[in-house]
């Protein structure tokens, strides 16, 4: 599959994520696709049950991409998510086959302050927080 074409698939699967257009959200996965979420320990098998997850969350989420990279079938998102406005810093490695996601993982971070001693280090950038 041509990187182009996976890269403007992605696009629309994050502008539809953050439309909360749950349909289109989802035209990115196989039909027996996973979702992991390490950091909690759970993994979601199949298109349609990784659709309701997302659809039967009751916060009002936001999606802005910072980057997306990758080639062939291997891609990776770094986006901030938020959740009622809280923000958290996520990366998607997506995993294609056949032209549509086999296997997504997820992670999550929240922001945090910084640290004091390494100030004379740092050049602060705005962030989400």
């Amino acid at each position: 599959m041509d990187d182009r074409v996976v890269r403007a698939a992605l696009q629309r699967h994050w502008d539809a994520s953050d439309a909360g257009d749950f349909e289109v959200e989802h035209e990115i996965y196989r039909e027996d696709a996973v979702l992991h979420y390490p950091q909690s320990g759970e993994r979601i098998c199949g298109r349609r049950n990784i659709q309701e997850s997302r659809f039967v969350q009751p916060n009002r989420k936001r999606f802005k991409v910072q980057h997306i990279i990758g080639s062939g079938n291997l891609w990776v998102t770094e986006f901030v998510l938020s959740y009622d406005g809280v923000p958290s810093y996520a990366v998607s490695i997506m995993e294609f086959r056949d032209g549509l996601v086999a296997n997504e993982t997820q992670y999550f971070a929240d922001g945090f302050a910084p640290a004091p001693s390494r100030a004379h280090l740092v050049e602060r950038v705005a962030t989400n927080r």
